[in-house]
């Protein structure tokens, strides 16, 4: 590797890494990007991504019908990220107020000059558990990328390799940085090992032979290098027990295989302060992926509002326990059953019309931008090609034609107790009895209603209410739902110019981080909860962050 200087290090090719050297070369700087994966991984996470941004007052929302602010989005934010630590807290709440200002300012203008465009419907995610002032947001604000997650990361890839063809940025992939090199209280360098070479596809598990040494030097070492989401064993001894309930003994996974969260400890062991590792974003309604890409590959539905929720014994979830409302709670209610899955019930309708696939590779028509398909996917009978193949060819879903057929494939496949009939068929007449009037005390069904006086879910996402029982929108489905893992929502503490703190709550000199290992900033911007389509954007914020302040800072020391 050539020994020219370079002004920053940056650890971590992902989304938040390629915004902080757009930034810095951008303004002229030379950037060194290490990454222990090989360059087809160029983007990590986002890549597989459905490519969700959080924004805030947008056209799309006033096309729509949607008046929001600054104002409400802020409360939304702070009303689910439920700040509570005196200490822990501080940055991660001035981080909070100036994302929610970002989003409501600069953030579509600073994508929309990249060439990043958003499709006409702003979608409705994390609904909340029912009160103005807590989780959830109170309006639509899920704008999806037209082209997904790889669109988002081409927006910043393309002029990160014109930089590089220009010779203001470097890459050396397969490098796995094993430590910090600290000198008189300051970060001057990384050292670690180079990994054997490999052409491994985009996600696949890759070999950790180890070929030779490396210790590389530069007055800014920026961290950006992913979260926990893969590492099953880090995961489970962070496991909040007392918010969640116990962790699941079965997870699937997210993420590729490495998601490790090793630059954390790493930037620990020499001296960055590592705040809320407590706090983490898993999904509930997991499925194992029938034709996976890396080790447990997972894939996470995205539900509208309509299936019947049931624990492993077959319970009924509690309000306000609905698909799409309130992640973390259901999470609770869920484990509390003492079984890590719950199951969706549903019928053919509701299938069509409100399950989508998150993930870049379950979404071919938008990911290929291709309108033509994207309209004759989502307007024509029939679910979207991705869930129909799930459906036909997934170990988590059972198909029949009447309830008592529909249970018996559902114990087939259980994981904990044996379900009793008669106990899901009173709950599932029940409701169906609340569809005989136009009102109804069924605190789902009145949601349903309240989602269908949106256009933009009343097209799109949410079928018309019936009865699960009836025949014409048959047949019956179950799905089995597992945790997936997904996102570290706590990391290290960082101000606002990205700058990594000690715990002593100073500035650690030559050291700066951003996306999920600061938390997506300060530590844990989300606080206790996410709002969706927030972590794409806190890569783009506190990487755009990271790459400024270096990039004005003189000797970058």
């Amino acid at each position: 590797m050539p020994d020219e200087r370079v002004d920053a290090i940056v650890i971590g090719a992902g989304l938040a890494g390629l915004v902080a050297t757009y930034e810095l070369s951008r303004a002229g700087r030379r950037v060194l990007v290490l990454d222990q994966e090989n360059r087809n991984n160029l983007g990590g996470q986002a890549f597989w991504s459905l490519g969700g941004l959080f924004m805030v007052d947008t056209p799309e929302q006033r096309r729509l019908g949607i008046k929001d602010s600054y104002e409400l989005a802020l409360q939304d934010w702070l009303g689910s990220a439920g700040f509570d630590r005196e200490r822990e807290d501080v940055w991660p709440r001035r981080w909070a107020e100036a994302y929610v200002r970002f989003a409501a300012t600069e953030k579509r203008d600073y994508l929309h000059e990249l060439g990043l465009r958003v499709t006409p419907v702003v979608g409705w995610a994390e609904r909340g558990g029912g009160s103005a002032s807590g989780h959830g947001n109170s309006v639509p604000r899920f704008h999806l990328t037209w082209g997904t997650g790889p669109e988002v990361v081409r927006v910043f890839e393309e002029p990160v390799l014109r930089a590089e063809r220009a010779g203001r940025v470097r890459f050396a992939f397969r490098h796995r940085v094993d430590g910090l090199v600290v000198e008189d209280g300051a970060v001057v360098g990384v050292r670690g090992r180079v990994l054997a070479d490999t052409d491994a596809a985009r996600g696949v598990a890759s070999s950790r032979d180890e070929t030779g040494d490396f210790e590389l030097r530069a007055p800014a070492v920026i961290v950006t290098s992913g979260g926990i989401g893969h590492n099953f064993e880090l995961i489970r001894r962070n496991w909040p027990v007392e918010r969640f309930g116990p962790a699941p003994e079965t997870f699937v996974a997210g993420v590729p295989a490495h998601v490790d969260g090793r630059m954390l400890q790493i930037a620990e062991d020499a001296g960055a302060n590592l705040v809320n590792r407590d706090r983490m974003w898993h999904y509930t309604e997991g499925l194992q992926n029938w034709d996976p890409i890396w080790p447990q590959h997972g894939i996470r539905i995205i539900p509208g509002p309509s299936s019947l929720w049931l624990d492993a014994t077959g319970t009924r979830l509690p309000a306000p326990n609905f698909p799409g409302f309130d992640n973390l709670q259901s999470m609770k209610a869920i484990l509390a059953s003492g079984y890590d899955y719950s199951w969706f019930v549903l019928t053919q309708s509701i299938i069509e019309k409100e399950f989508a696939l998150s993930g870049s590779e379950q979404n071919p028509d938008v990911t290929g931008k291709d309108l033509k398909l994207t309209l004759q996917s989502r307007a024509s009978k029939g679910a979207p090609g991705p869930v129909e193949a799930f459906k036909e060819r997934g170990a988590d879903f059972v198909v029949a034609d009447t309830l008592d057929e529909l249970v018996a494939g559902m114990n087939k496949i259980a994981r904990g107790p044996q379900l009793d009939l008669a106990h899901i068929e009173a709950q599932v007449v029940a409701r169906d009895r609340e569809l005989a009037n136009r009102y109804t005390k069924d605190l789902q069904l009145m949601a349903i209603a309240n989602a269908r006086r949106y256009l933009g879910d009343k097209i799109t996402r949410v079928a018309k209410p019936h009865r699960l029982l009836d025949p014409e929108h048959g047949p019956l489905i179950a799905v089995r739902l597992n945790i997936l893992t997904r996102k570290t929502l706590g990391g290290l503490e960082t101000d606002l110019d990205a700058r990594v703190l000690r715990p002593d709550g100073t500035p650690f000199p030559g050291l700066y981080a951003a996306g999920e290992v600061a938390g997506f900033g300060g530590g844990g911007v989300h606080g206790y909860n996410a709002l969706e389509g927030t972590f794409l954007g806190g890569c783009i914020f506190s990487g755009r962050a990271a790459g400024r302040t270096v990039a004005r800072t003189p000797d970058a020391g």
